[in-house]
């Protein structure tokens, strides 16, 4: 992706409480889509390599979980924050990074990464497809800014970390801020 393109049209796999369903496991299937997501809203979207590993669970999530009321200062409705893991992990991953402000969404068979260019093998880990790390300002589905680790490719031996980090994304919307007409 770039800037200027419009994100890629999916439906997203999810999983949701409902209440009414009672039981030990009140939660059923709900399939939204990346206009639910994205139409009509300028938001951040990050993604990253993987649920509960190192860089993505100690800094970048929290990073951005901090940076909420900030970015909705600067114009940003929603973060959202997507991997190449299914509803129950990213729920699950959620829950215990205990997120008040950034949203999960689960790309569980990496359509939207694939769609976006973004998809590259992680097999030296043990990981399989996954998410290269990138950033995103998105305002009404086109991409406003783009941020993306440097190296992109397949089983590549390094985790960059930095291009995409919530500290970045806040720079940009600022100067972006700073930038604007009277």
């Amino acid at each position: 992706m770039k800037i200027g393109d419009n994100i890629p049209q999916v439906t997203f796999q999810t999983r949701v409480r409902d209440e009414a369903i009672g039981g030990s496991n009140p939660f059923r299937w709900q399939a939204v889509t990346s206009d639910d997501y994205f139409k009509g809203k300028r938001v951040v979207l990050f993604s990253l390599p993987g649920a509960f590993t190192p860089t993505c669970s100690t800094y970048q999530l929290p990073g951005f979980e901090n940076a909420f009321a900030r970015m909705r200062e600067l114009g940003i409705d929603a973060i959202y924050c997507m991997s190449v893991n299914d509803s129950f992990v990213m729920n699950q991953w959620a829950k215990a990074q205990q997120l008040t402000n950034v949203r999960v969404i689960p790309d569980g068979s990496g359509e939207f990464t694939a769609k976006a260019g973004m998809l590259v093998r992680k097999d030296n880990l043990g990981f399989g497809a996954r998410s290269w790390r990138y950033a995103a300002v998105v305002n009404d589905g086109v991409v406003e800014a783009w941020f993306e680790e440097p190296g992109r490719c397949d089983n590549c031996p390094e985790d960059p970390y930095g291009e995409t980090s919530p500290e970045a994304v806040l720079n940009w919307l600022q100067n972006a801020r700073i930038a604007e007409p009277a």
